[in-house]
């Protein structure tokens, strides 16, 4: 008897707290699906041109640190599609991305810094990025790290594969 009421006790103690689980799984799960509907309106919204809707369905996702959005929004102000050219804002987006692993953005960081848009030009730093984004699966970046090596001394080359570890260890933070 004593068996039954402890694992009645225990249930009855345990039930509302599944039931807050299930609750927060759900709600997880369903902004997740509203991040991936709001996401790929944004995309379709791009494709067909109206860059308007693309901007504002991916702004507020890439302002609460959907590395996707921020990567595109990354794109849309170096190309200033539905938006004022601003390479700084570009860089400040790709670098958000970036910090996440985004391998895109990355690699359009090494973009930016090799020519020079929105920040000051720097070949050893545009390794560093081009390096990473290799690393993290982006081949077009690896190419263009190769070609810029051309261009580099045997020194700076170091220098970017010592800022590139360093950057790797702390989690893409301020690189």
């Amino acid at each position: 008897m004593g068996v039954l009421i402890w694992s009645m006790h225990i249930s009855k103690a345990v039930m509302p707290t599944m039931k807050k689980l299930t609750l927060a799984t759900l709600l997880v799960l369903s902004c997740t699906t509203a991040w991936a509907a709001d996401f790929d309106k944004g995309v379709a919204a791009y494709k067909a041109g109206d860059f308007a809707t693309a901007l504002t369905e991916w702004k507020l996702m890439a302002e609460r640190g959907n590395a996707s959005a921020q990567s595109n929004l990354g794109f849309m102000y170096s190309f200033g599609k539905g938006v004022i050219e601003d390479d700084k804002e570009a860089v400040k987006w790709y670098r958000l991305a970036a910090e996440q692993g985004n391998a895109t953005a990355q690699g359009n960081l090494g973009v930016s810094y090799f020519s020079g848009k929105g920040v000051i030009q720097d070949n050893v730093y545009a390794h560093m990025w081009w390096n990473i984004a290799a690393a993290s699966g982006d081949e077009k970046a690896r190419g263009k790290k190769d070609i810029l090596v051309k261009k580099m001394t045997s020194q700076e080359i170091s220098k970017a594969q010592d800022l590139a570890r360093e950057c790797v260890k702390k989690n893409y933070k301020d690189c």
